[in-house]
């Protein structure tokens, strides 16, 4: 020890727990950054329309074929600590804008790529985040000159286009026209107005879709109403019924059980008769209440007790006991009706009568009822068919991306080029503020212009063309022309106008990508010391 620098007679000191693995400075560096490499590389085939699918198996001995970025990195199983950051990445961007999950892995990926060269350079990293910061300021500016509008409400042509560019890269996009057309359909469906004048879209609440297999893909749609999967409480009731009156209640119709536990003594027999007595006149009083309204179908939340069921069935009332909380709440959209949660509060004004036709079908095995033909409803129930589960998982995460895409559009109507035309004009437009800028801070601005060809590069690769070739034409034409939208066609490789092709993304999906890429790489270059195995779990 005292060779190494410490005073004669010291020991050497132990701060750490001898079982604890450290990387500090460059090696933390480099080791993050081959970390992201490896996690962008598992799902880089999967961009484009040339896509690949991926198949994982998980623990349960199930499979998942996808081709989404944030499906096939939410299956994957890492170990280190930068990797599960950026699968963190593609969770979030899925969950803010839905669409671009592949593309926002792939990109920060190759920023911190790009970052490598300066760290061995001796670079300081808060110098490189600083450069790529003042990149990311300026990016976003050219991303907001390159923007186009677009009116939601009567451009009906654009949006399709727009929706195609996102399905066009998935698995589902042989079916491309039929998932379209319902992905704008539900989205229109849904969207509200706030008091504030603002659109509110709330896919997740009040658009369900119900996969059944069996059928055709073809025999899938958006229905106007919902529909949900259970029977009548009672064989003998309607099954049909054309403008019913219906009603929705959170409150069972059986007898209130106590709270608490009650013991009851009973010494007379008629006591015992006139406690049953009590019990059936509370549940028929219920009844009555309801009846009074003159309704044609029930549904309740909890459970309705056979007597309830005689009376209801007796009144010609059909009844659903026991329906999700989520389920009612869509219907109560659909149908004008208000949820009530004491049949004593009844009033008229919460039967929904927008309801065109009630009819129980029969799909498969089991019996649907369907709540059809509703006058303007505001929740609605996709129905895909389709021949294995498998394939309807995928469908449905693509139709998800799909009415992701169009309520984005529908908050922020402004689209950019696809087909890695706006990564192009970033990078070059990049290059060239680069150029003026002074000092140590230029060579990585100018580097997150080289990152941002990645996309356009990947495009290329998937679909086997020179990619050398192509990217050199693709910086030429941008190099000349600042509003340029020229990009790769995703089938061909060919440099297209991505006016004439038709090829649009959402401005906020693009602008998040962008945003969530360099600040992760920003703050995974800050790293500069990991411990592993800090805590020992007792």
């Amino acid at each position: 020890m005292a060779a190494m620098g410490a005073p004669p007679g010291m020991g050497q000191v132990m701060v750490l727990n001898t079982k604890t693995q450290r990387q500090t400075g460059r090696e933390a560096q480099l080791g993050n950054i081959r970390a992201a490499t490896a996690v962008a590389n598992i799902i880089r085939t999967t961009l484009g329309p040339q896509s690949m699918l991926k198949m994982l198996l998980d623990p349960m001995g199930g499979i998942v074929m996808t081709n989404d970025g944030n499906c096939i990195l939410r299956e994957v199983d890492v170990s280190h600590p930068t990797a599960k950051s950026m699968i963190e990445l593609s969770r979030a961007q899925d969950e803010e804008v839905g669409d671009g999950t592949t593309s926002v892995i792939v990109l920060s990926a190759q920023v911190l790529a790009q970052a490598e060269p300066f760290l061995l350079n001796k670079y300081h990293p808060t110098v490189i985040v600083q450069a790529y910061t003042k990149a990311l300021a300026a990016g976003l500016k050219i991303c907001e000159d390159l923007a186009i509008e677009v009116d939601v409400k009567s451009d009906n042509e654009m949006i399709s286009k727009l929706v195609l560019s996102s399905i066009g890269t998935k698995f589902s996009s042989r079916w491309n026209d039929i998932l379209v057309d319902m992905a704008i359909q539900a989205v229109t469906t849904v969207t509200q107005t706030t008091l504030g004048g603002m659109p509110s879209v709330d896919i997740k609440r009040y658009a369900k879709v119900e996969k059944i297999p069996g059928g055709e893909l073809d025999d899938a749609c958006v229905m106007k109403g919902v529909m949900f999967q259970k029977d009548t409480t009672h064989s003998k009731m309607r099954r049909r019924i054309e403008n019913p009156r219906i009603l929705l209640l959170d409150s069972p119709l059986e007898y209130k059980k106590g709270e608490s536990q009650t013991t009851m003594e009973i010494t007379e027999e008629q006591d015992w008769n006139a406690m049953l007595k009590l019990e059936e006149e509370y549940v028929e009083n219920m009844c009555m209440q309801i009846i009074e309204h003159k309704p044609d179908v029930v549904i309740t939340e909890k459970g309705v007790s056979d007597l309830a069921q005689h009376f209801l069935q007796k009144a010609n009332i059909t009844a659903f006991r026991r329906l999700r909380k989520t389920d009612n709440n869509r219907v109560a959209k659909a149908v004008g009706a208000t949820i009530v949660s004491r049949t004593d509060e009844i009033q008229e004004s919460d039967i929904g009568t927008d309801c065109g036709l009630f009819e129980m079908r029969k799909l498969g095995d089991d019996w649907f009822c369907f709540l059809e033909e509703c006058k303007d409803p505001k929740a609605c129930t996709i129905v895909l068919r389709g021949g294995s589960k498998d394939v309807l998982n995928e469908i449905e995460r693509n139709l998800q991306d799909a009415m992701q895409v169009v309520r984005n559009v529908i908050y922020n109507p402004r689209l950019l080029p696809g087909g890695g035309a706006t990564e192009m004009a970033l990078a070059v437009a990049l290059r060239k503020q680069g150029q003026a800028l002074q000092g140590i801070q230029q060579g990585p601005f100018m580097a997150v212009g080289d990152a941002m060809e990645v996309i356009p590069r990947t495009l290329a690769q998937n679909c086997g063309v020179s990619v050398i070739r192509t990217i050199t034409a693709l910086r030429a034409k941008h190099a000349t022309d600042t509003k340029c939208h020229v990009g790769i066609n995703g089938i061909t490789g060919k440099l297209v106008d991505m006016n004439e092709l038709g090829i649009w993304e959402p401005f906020s999906v693009k602008v998040q990508t962008i945003k969530t890429a360099i600040e992760n790489a920003c703050m995974i270059l800050r790293i500069d010391d990991i411990v592993s195995g800090s805590k020992s779990a007792n």
